[in-house]
């Protein structure tokens, strides 16, 4: 009986210093030391309706918005209650089937070239909200028409958002979010679409 009230006793003050002390202590210090991101890195409009998070993507569908990374995740686009990819490899006909229709949305759309592989691929998750500088580029020449903007302004804008990591192997990138609701600023309004 010692032993069984020995272990009972082990496991109850484990169990409150790895399953409450310790999970409450990191999201104290957490939300000390970065809010906005401990807090799900929310992203607010101008009359303080959230409008998403920075780390999920969002389907921007109209010829005036960079388009993002397509989503894989169930029930709808960007379901962040359904995270996942497709889990389709690279010789499923489904998969070759869907790069197919992406690719010709795309070239619908107006963009020209060789489309790069986050333009018509969903990530792991199906929520990155990242793009490669390079596929941002790309989308120049049709965003730029559909609001009526130089080339060059909007190429600045593109430039100006993308992040550089340290990492020598993997390229710039975009968060299409944030590019996106920065032009409709830039442009004194708009919305999601």
């Amino acid at each position: 009986m010692s032993s069984l009230r020995t272990a009972a006793i082990l496991f109850t003050v484990l169990f409150v210093i790895t399953g409450v002390v310790y999970p409450a202590a990191v999201l104290l210090a957490a939300g000390l030391a970065f809010p906005f991101q401990a807090h799900g890195s929310l992203v607010q409009e101008t009359d303080g309706q959230v409008a998403g998070s920075d780390l999920l993507g969002q389907n921007f569908s109209l010829p005036r918005y960079f388009q993002g990374r397509p989503s894989a995740t169930t029930g709808a686009p960007y379901n962040a209650t359904a995270s996942g990819g497709s889990n389709l490899g690279p010789t499923n006909p489904a998969m070759l089937n869907d790069v197919e229709m992406r690719v010709a949305s795309l070239r619908d759309l107006g963009i020209d070239g060789l489309i790069p592989s986050d333009l018509v691929m969903a990530s792991g998750s199906g929520l990155d909200p990242h793009l490669s500088l390079d596929a941002a580029l790309l989308q120049i020449p049709v965003v730029a028409e559909a609001r009526g903007i130089p080339e060059d302004a909007l190429r600045g804008r593109v430039l100006f958002r993308a992040v550089y990591p340290l990492v020598p192997f993997s390229g710039a990138y975009v968060n299409v979010g944030e590019l996106n609701r920065d032009l409709d600023r830039w442009q004194g309004g708009g919305g999601n679409g």
